[in-house]
């Protein structure tokens, strides 16, 4: 999300979401903002008819009458009218637009993030994300709101005013475009200082939002290790950096109006006593009307000037925001080159086949391109590794030759320090991470051929820390299985003995949980995500963690639906409760990423080396 892409095609970009789908609204808003300019335009035109035509002659008249001078005006109003009513159409539409475009890049940041690999979201802060749904969004919707229409009503503004000021006197325009040549050359100086400014602005906003949320959500351990003055300490210095970037940012980018407005006011005024001193002495035919008309027009020249320039800081925040949005969505997808499906099948005369209906038995579908061939293999929930090695960063191995096998309906353990590399070992079962080198076979077949979502449809897995989502009880249950009926909800709650406490609830299984189950206490909420788990009847069952926060006398209730849960299947289970894995069918002891003990828990106990040391707590110094 750091790297640098030129304004421009940022710029081109946005243009793009903007024309995409809303091509005949905004021809509407241009025509609307055409008709606004040429109604400006020939309002001040007027102004020449006006004095010249009627004023003058009637301020030499001893009985002037007032009729002429009556209906021209109403003419002026109604051209006037129609300018003010085109403002208000183009305005209307332009709101529709801005929430159309930004309602299209929402949808696609949302459903291209939903793509990304865990990799993204393990080195980004989740404040830094959200700033770019609500911040950057929030910028982009001011600029297409606001300062593109502006824009286009400045530059078709300054088409149609050049045209009327050259009617009325080429040696006056001549005089305006320098002016204004001036304007620009400040512009430019001085929004470029700005530029930078507001781009480190909004990188800076994304990253006290980042810190924001971790505080708020790490708020007790703050409490409890009285960190406060440091997170304060922290918070300050990040503030001051957002600070000191959006105080030089808005600083270059206020300075603008006040000069250009004051640069219009000179030209103003040079405007007045040149084309006055022409009209007196009747040069190029310059009347008293066509400089009145001119200098409202030399105003309508310089305004649209100014007006661009007050938007200038809109828009470099807003093209700040929207490189940041493109940078998410130009992060690179999950890559996924798997072609093995999990299909519904059955057995027919001896042969597995695929059927449409569900059958309760699953197979891998494996076509073989070469042979033109497709074969069938149930799905079982054996899982092999073969000398695998893995890296986060390419830079040190956090796993070393792991080999492991687990046939269908073994319990697997894998105990050891932190950082040892038991988690690890159950990301690259998912294939959150790919595996540098080794091989990971799923019943026989490299998990590298499957595709991810049916691998990951075969598996079932419960974290340390529990999400939850705001909805009913039943809504979390089934978030696994969208379509599982109640019963089925009512029965897996009950084999996490989750069923007891849900029914203690006002309303049940239709308690509805605010935020990630901040109603509920840390164990009723595990519970609620081991039955979530169970819901899905997976084959393969990952724990990472499951009872630890659960306390001893409920994880004894829960284990009991625990080992139901685990019957039958294979079953990878990461504990530091070293007292939940007596009945491990293979205890699996990791360090520094790699196994140094295998063994269920009466051998390995009889050897005496790291398993026993961690069950009894009795460690040798080594020297």
């Amino acid at each position: 999300m750091n790297k640098t892409v030129p304004k421009s095609e940022t710029a081109k970009r946005l243009l793009s979401y903007i024309t995409k789908n809303h091509k005949g609204p905004l021809a509407a808003v241009l025509f609307c903002i055409t008709v606004n300019a040429v109604a400006n335009v020939a309002g001040a035109m007027f102004i020449k008819r006006l004095v010249d035509d009627y004023i003058s002659p009637m301020l030499l008249t001893a009985d002037p009458v007032f009729t002429g001078l009556i209906n021209a005006i109403f003419i002026m109003a109604l051209i006037y009218l129609t300018g003010i009513i085109a403002i208000f159409i183009y305005s209307r539409m332009m709101v529709n637009i801005s929430q159309g475009v930004l309602k299209s890049i929402r949808d696609d940041m949302f459903s291209h993030m939903q793509s990304l690999p865990i990799k993204y979201f393990d080195t980004h802060t989740y404040g830094d994300v959200m700033s770019l749904y609500t911040n950057d969004t929030d910028t982009l919707d001011m600029m297409i709101a606001q300062s593109i229409p502006q824009a286009l009503s400045s530059v078709v503004t300054i088409i149609s005013v050049t045209f009327g000021m050259l009617l009325l006197s080429i040696p006056l325009s001549i005089l305006t475009f320098a002016c204004v040549a001036v304007m620009l050359l400040t512009v430019r100086k001085i929004g470029g200082r700005s530029a930078v400014y507001f781009s480190a602005q909004q990188a800076a906003i994304g990253k006290i939002n980042g810190f924001i949320e971790e505080t708020i959500n790490g708020q007790k351990v703050v409490k409890v290790f009285c960190h406060e003055d440091e997170a304060k300490a922290d918070f300050d210095k990040k503030n001051d950096e957002l600070c000191k970037n959006t105080t030089s940012a808005n600083t270059f980018a206020n300075i603008v109006m006040p000069v250009i407005s004051n640069l219009g006011n000179v030209q103003y005024v040079l405007i007045a006593v040149i084309g006055g001193t022409m009209a007196i002495k009747g040069v190029s035919g310059v009347t008293l009307g066509a400089i009145a008309s001119f200098l409202t027009l030399s105003k309508s020249f310089s305004q649209p000037i100014a007006q661009i320039s007050q938007q200038v800081n809109t828009i470099i925040m807003a093209l700040a925001g929207a490189e940041r949005i493109f940078a998410l969505l130009d992060e690179e997808t999950e890559a996924d080159s798997g072609y093995v499906t999990l299909v519904n099948a059955k057995y027919e005369n001896e042969n597995l086949i695929e059927c449409r209906e569900h059958t309760g038995m699953w197979a891998w579908k494996h076509p073989h391109v070469k042979k033109q061939t497709v074969t069938f293999t149930e799905l079982k929930g054996d899982v092999s590794l073969f000398d695998v090695d893995f890296s986060y960063n390419d830079e040190k191995l956090v796993l070393k030759n792991v080999s492991i096998a687990a046939k269908h309906g073994e319990k697997i353990a894998l105990v050891g320090a932190t950082g040892a590399g038991k988690t690890t070992i159950t990301n690259l079962l998912n294939r959150f991470y790919d595996i540098a080198d080794g091989k990971i076979r799923f019943d026989g077949i490299n998990i590298t051929k499957i595709r991810k979502s049916d691998l990951r449809d075969s598996m079932g897995i419960v974290l340390q820390d529990t999400n939850l989502f705001t909805g009913t009880i039943s809504d979390n249950i089934r978030y696994g299985k969208p379509e599982a009926t109640q019963e089925e909800i009512v029965a897996s709650a009950k084999l996490a003995n989750a069923h007891d406490f849900i029914t203690r609830l006002p309303e049940g299984y239709d308690t509805v949980i605010s935020g990630d189950g901040s109603n509920l206490s840390q164990g009723q909420r595990q519970l609620i995500s081991i039955a979530r788990a169970a819901i899905v009847d997976p084959p393969v069952m990952i724990l990472d963690e499951a009872t630890s926060s659960i306390d001893t006398r409920t994880e004894a209730i829960v284990q009991k639906g625990m080992d139901m849960l685990m019957h039958g299947r294979t079953v990878f289970v990461i504990a530091h409760r070293l007292s939940t894995i007596h009945n491990a069918d293979k205890i699996i002891v990791m360090d520094h990423g790699q196994i140094i003990e295998t063994g269920n828990h009466e051998s390995l106990m009889n050897e005496k080396g790291k398993y026993y040391q961690l069950y009894t707590g009795s460690f040798t110094a080594k020297r």
